[in-house]
């Protein structure tokens, strides 16, 4: 499967060799906005989120250009996280208000804004995966 042709459903974290793959190629801002597009957040929240400025992901639509790959390996991590967590909470408006609210399981912060490093997003997973076995804090 070419990146190009990753979709929020057809992603999971089972199928490594093509998320690798997609990684290397880099996935172009039409498919960016696919997969990010159930998820109302604005560019602004997606450059602090993959650690680009807001005028790289300018140029990368103005220009048709691909994402990086270390962007677009972070890209896939946070879609395979914003699908577990759809999964846990069972639609997107859930799990989305689950992100914006404060947590005490993260000292009081959001979930979204752990959003910028590999450890929160690993955090946040493993959080999902307590919610969906029944642990609460």
């Amino acid at each position: 499967m070419k990146a190009d042709n990753i979709s929020f459903k057809s992603l999971d974290n089972k199928d490594v060799f093509m998320l690798i793959k997609a990684t290397r190629e880099g996935v172009d801002y039409d498919t960016f906005d696919k997969l990010t597009g159930g998820f109302l957040l604005d560019n602004s929240d997606w450059s602090k989120i993959l650690n680009v400025s807001e005028r790289t992901m300018q140029r990368y639509k103005r220009e048709k250009k691909r994402f990086d790959s270390i962007h677009t390996e972070r890209l896939l991590l946070i879609m395979l996280l914003f699908k577990k967590g759809t999964e846990v909470f069972e639609n997107t408006d859930s799990f989305i208000k689950w992100l914006n609210s404060e947590n005490i399981s993260f000292g009081g912060e959001e979930p979204m804004n752990m959003l910028d490093s590999s450890f929160g997003v690993n955090m946040i997973k493993d959080e999902l995966i307590r919610i969906e076995h029944g642990i609460l804090a």
